[in-house]
């Protein structure tokens, strides 16, 4: 839970393809398995309520101990296959489950507040689509298809700006999925590690900007 909310930032953002415009809000692909909380209609005693103190970020937490977790084990193996699609073990880092990129993803769509809340048929309505078109296209669960069937799926939805009209929804799913996977991955030491990031590390002194970044930007350094 320490590095929950330095992925909330992360995840803010779409992540695309350069220039790729955010997708639209995503409309239910079909009903989810779960029912979402009803909001608390203005003037009804418990609407001042709200939803509790925020959680102890200090603390050690274990997936589950703030909010009940929602993904069944059925919609969790559906995700790790998908993120590690989205982000595979390669020469730069490990494969997003192994992080605990799928938790991560869990406690986001489980959290109490209307962000997460409203992410929650998005997320839930996609995985079962990504079941349902996987066993139409090759009569079998996603995560047992080969690499280049989950492949063939995922090229279908990866850009909304691209997919065709029948992927739209679907595509809309993978592109809030994949920021939250992205936003989370890269929210740990090993994410870190894979774009070169050092993070607070002090220094005994502090010379400037290196030579070869002032040459690259044709700048001379002024301040001594």
């Amino acid at each position: 839970m320490q590095w929950v909310m330095a992925a909330v930032a992360a995840s803010a953002a779409p992540v695309g393809a350069p220039g790729q415009q955010p997708a639209p809000p995503v409309t239910p692909l079909q009903p989810t398995q779960g029912t979402p909380p009803t909001p608390t209609p203005p003037g009804h005693p418990d609407a001042a309520k709200g939803y509790g103190t925020d959680p102890n970020l200090v603390e050690i937490h274990q997936p589950g101990d703030l909010w009940p977790l929602t993904f069944t084990a059925a919609q969790r193996k559906t995700a790790t296959a998908l993120a590690d699609v989205i982000l595979p073990k390669d020469e730069l880092g490990p494969a997003a489950s192994s992080v605990g990129v799928v938790e991560m993803v869990d406690e986001w769509v489980s959290a109490p507040y209307p962000a997460q809340q409203a992410d929650r048929p998005v997320i839930l309505d996609g995985l079962a689509w990504i079941e349902t078109e996987s066993t139409k296209r090759f009569g079998k669960l996603f995560a047992a298809l080969s690499e280049a069937q989950k492949h063939a799926i995922c090229d279908d939805i990866c850009f909304h700006a691209t997919a065709k009209a029948e992927f739209k929804k679907a595509a809309g799913f993978f592109s809030r999925f994949r920021s939250l996977c992205a936003g989370a991955y890269y929210g740990t030491p090993e994410g870190w590690r894979a774009i070169g990031y050092v993070g607070n590390v002090p220094l005994q002194s502090f010379d400037g900007p290196p030579a070869e970044v002032l040459a690259k930007l044709g700048v001379v350094q002024t301040v001594k």
